[in-house]
């Protein structure tokens, strides 16, 4: 034992073994601000609308949360969430459209499982001979025999599809729902989506971090391509609404009461995520991926799967959008593959995100509400100065009000929008709530 051993203070306590908890001012100052703008919308805008807004907020949240966790977590960037956000809600579709009996009355329900069994096979042959080097054939070899097999396979595969799609859309419309509860179509949504995050991720996440930008990118939009085309599955342009609430819809208890309801659900739903992902980042499971995301190189040499780990925190960050696409197409009673747009459901998440705090759930949370809030009201309001304008112009210079004014203030939301980040990225760029990231030693 050392000399300073022997002469250490018994009641002596390193400064780090104990970290002083520091006052949450600045989250109740700025959750405070929230509250205070909430209840003017309510004052201004009514119970019944601003009620909505919050349900859509808080369904915007769950998509942020699921982005901080891969952003703030594990610094990938997902230029996707669209893509992932119409993927739950075609599951929500889905599964709780009453059932088609003008589809499933007649055989076309089992030519169109034989061609989707015929879809497998042919998958499972192109996997196949994938794996043909293992018996000696040349590498190059296995590639050519792949991609050629794989042409002819899909070219027999789709041309079968067709004929079986067009007998649906011409007999049946479209193949229509399932008839079960809303809330399995929210777990289904959010399994696909995870699965879809598992392929991108296993092909692009070895690879440099724009090549997933990139990748997530066209996975989003190849996405919203085939189910806008897929008029057999989803009615396509034609749209499917209205979608069943899991809750009492308007029709029997109102609006607001109904709204209301509904945002209970979502705020459950989001009480239950943040309390995992508290317990996740705090777990040494958190701590890895930090340590990931710090500094790849020392966790690699510390014996860590990089590229699973990264996997795992992927997938989980595409099964909460998943799971917030099909609430909030609940919610909407309305499917509308056109409906989802990169403004809205990728560069409006990755703003909440930014003004929030990367990495901070409670900060997360906080900036798709404010921002949420942002993005509705600039509108009511930029038509409302411009209005207090023309007034003012056509009483003191005699101005004649423009035909358009509606349009014009619905602009305005975007130039609001890109003010707010670029403020925030210039004064606060680590967010408003920054992660509370703790040193030892």
């Amino acid at each position: 034992m050392s000399h300073s051993t022997k002469n250490r203070n018994p009641a002596y306590t390193p400064k780090d073994a104990t970290p002083e908890r520091r006052f949450p001012l600045r989250e109740l100052v700025l959750f405070g601000a929230l509250l205070a703008a909430v209840l003017a919308v309510y004052a201004v805008m009514g119970a019944a609308y601003s009620t909505r807004m919050l349900v859509e907020a808080a369904c915007y949240a769950i998509l942020a949360l699921g982005l901080t966790i891969q952003w703030g977590y594990a610094g990938q960037f997902n230029a996707g969430v669209m893509g992932f956000v119409a993927l739950g809600g075609f599951c929500a579709m889905l599964f709780s459209v009453p059932v088609n009996d003008a589809f499933w009355g007649t055989e076309l329900p089992g030519e169109l499982g034989q061609v989707l069994l015929y879809g497998i096979a042919a998958t499972l042959i192109v996997v196949g001979v994938t794996k043909l080097d293992r018996f000696g054939v040349p590498k190059k070899l296995r590639t050519v025999l792949a991609i050629v097999i794989g042409v002819v396979l899909y070219l027999i595969v789709i041309s079968l599809l067709r004929e079986v799609t067009s007998q649906i859309q011409s007999q049946a419309g479209f193949i229509g729902g399932f008839g079960l509860p809303a809330w399995v179509g929210w777990i289904v949504g959010g399994a696909l989506a995870g699965g879809v995050g598992y392929f991108i991720g296993h092909v692009c996440l070895g690879l440099r971090s724009d090549y997933l930008a990139i990748a997530t990118l066209g996975i989003a939009e190849i996405i919203k391509a085939f189910l806008k085309n897929s008029d057999w599955l989803t009615r396509g342009t034609a749209t499917v609404s209205p979608l069943p609430w899991p809750t009492p819809g308007p029709a029997e208890l109102g609006f607001t009461l109904s709204r209301a309801i509904y945002l209970s659900v979502t705020a459950v739903v989001i009480a239950v995520i943040f309390f995992l992902l508290h317990r996740a980042y705090h777990a040494p499971w958190g701590r890895m991926i930090r340590a990931i995301r710090d500094n790849e190189v020392s966790s690699a040499a510390m014996g860590k799967d990089i590229n699973k780990r990264r996997l795992e925190i992927f997938v989980l960050g595409c099964i909460l959008m998943g799971l917030g696409g099909g609430i909030l197409g609940t919610f909407n009673s309305l499917f509308d593959p056109q409906g989802y747009l990169p403004l809205n459901h990728t560069f409006l998440v990755l703003v909440m995100v930014i003004l929030g705090g990367p990495g901070n759930n409670l900060g997360t949370i906080f900036g798709a509400v404010a921002v949420y809030i942002i993005w509705i009201m600039s509108e009511p309001l930029a038509l409302f100065l411009m209005q207090l304008a023309v007034t003012l112009g056509e009483n003191a210079f005699g101005w004649e009000a423009p035909s358009n004014m509606d349009s014009r203030a619905l602009q305005a939301r975007v130039l609001v929008i890109g003010m707010l980040i670029t403020l925030v990225l210039r004064f606060a760029p680590k967010g408003l709530l920054p992660e509370k990231i703790k040193t030892h030693g």
